[in-house]
Parts: C-alpha cells; structure tokens; sequence
C-alpha cells in the first residue's frame, strides 16, 4: 500500500504549501567533495569509480526520508519505501541513453547489475526504458569533461514531481586530494536547504570511508 506524509501535521507544512506553487520551486546546490579515497578503494578492487558513485548517491537518498518524497498530481505526498536510479549514457555515435539502476544495499551486486544497465543503454534503440517514466528515480547524470562550480538542468513547464537530480562533474586531483564536483538539485516544497546539507555531509563521510559502503 503507497504511504503518504500526513502534510497537515508537518513541520514545513507552511514551507510546502508556499514553494509549491513556484513557477520554478527547485533550488539547486554545487560542492566538491573530496572522492580520493573513495577512487583508491575501487581501483585496488578494479571496479568502477562513477558506478561507486552512483551507488553511495543512491543510497544515501534511500537513507534520507525527504528524497523519497514525490508529488501526486492530487497534491499530496508519496512517501516511497525505496526509490532507483537513471544514469545517463554516452554512446559511441556521441548520443546518449538512459540507464536504469535498481537501488539495493549490496555493492558487489548493485556493480554486476550496473555495469550490465550501461551496456545495455549503449546498444538500445530508445533513449529510456519504460520504467524510467516513474517517479519513485533518482536522476543522475556526468559531466566529465568539466569541473563544473554551478549546474542548471533542462526542465519542462508541466507538473514537478520533484525527482531529485544529481550530477557529478570532472574529478581534478590536488596533492592527495581528488576533488569532485557534485550538483544537488530538489524541489523547494519537499526538503529545504537543511536537508540537502544533510545528505551532502553523508556524502562527504561515505566518501572518506568507503570501505564501510563498499564492503570487504
């Protein structure tokens, strides 16, 4: 059965009924976080440094309730008990598609399947599968020839779901630093400044230890 927040008794009740009327209720934030060690840990197991990052992205938004909220076309909140992710994939023709990633706990099997969801999306028809039309996603996408300090995603004028969005951008090493750029982008009536600081402080501390992420 969906659950759904119960917005009459909620805190940010006034802050929800006020941004979501918001021609444009997303606000968007850009920090480099430093991926060093996370970049050693994959490289000495010889697996993917961005489907690691994607994989502590995703679970860290399944770990912070307000990333699962969505907006109904009725008005009220879902509270989704777990949401995915769609990657996106660059082609050998310079088009791109979209990869889509089951969220699970598990790095070793969320690695298998991810790397099979982006060799899947290099040689698909479509840009998207039919799953990604869903609300319960995260959308990630990489910039890598960039190390970007602000980011804007394209956006249509209909109805806002309020699917976070997560880019990653040109890691540049400092000394014993890698710095990443990251691009946190939610919408205004869901979460507030607080809770993107949240999840980027997580994000921060998965990166500096990710043995406890990515297992033995």
């Amino acid at each position: 059965m969906a659950a759904y927040l119960n917005t009459d008794t909620w805190a940010r009740r006034e802050a929800f009924e006020f941004f979501r009327g918001f021609d444009q209720p997303g606000f968007n934030v850009c920090v480099r976080v430093d991926a060093a060690p996370l970049k050693a840990a994959v490289a000495a197991r010889g697996q993917s440094f961005s489907l690691a990052c994607l994989f502590i992205a995703l679970r860290l938004a399944n770990l912070h309730e307000p990333f699962r909220y969505r907006l109904e076309a009725d008005g009220r909140v879902r509270v989704h008990e777990a949401v995915h992710g769609s990657s996106t994939v660059l082609r050998e023709d310079e088009s791109f598609g979209f990869s889509y990633l089951d969220h699970t706990p598990d790095w070793a099997a969320f690695h298998t399947q991810g790397q099979a969801a982006v060799a899947a999306a290099r040689t698909r028809a479509t840009m998207a599968e039919a799953r990604e039309a869903e609300a319960a996603l995260l959308y990630f996408t990489t910039l890598p020839w960039l190390h970007f300090t602000s980011f804007a995603h394209a956006r249509t004028s209909g109805r806002e779901r309020g699917i976070p969005k997560i880019a990653f951008g040109r890691a540049l090493a400092e000394g014993p630093r890698l710095w990443l750029p990251l691009s946190v982008e939610v919408h205004h009536a869901l979460m507030d400044g607080l809770h993107v600081g949240r999840y980027v402080q997580a994000f921060e501390a998965a990166l500096a230890a990710p043995e406890a992420w990515l297992g033995p």
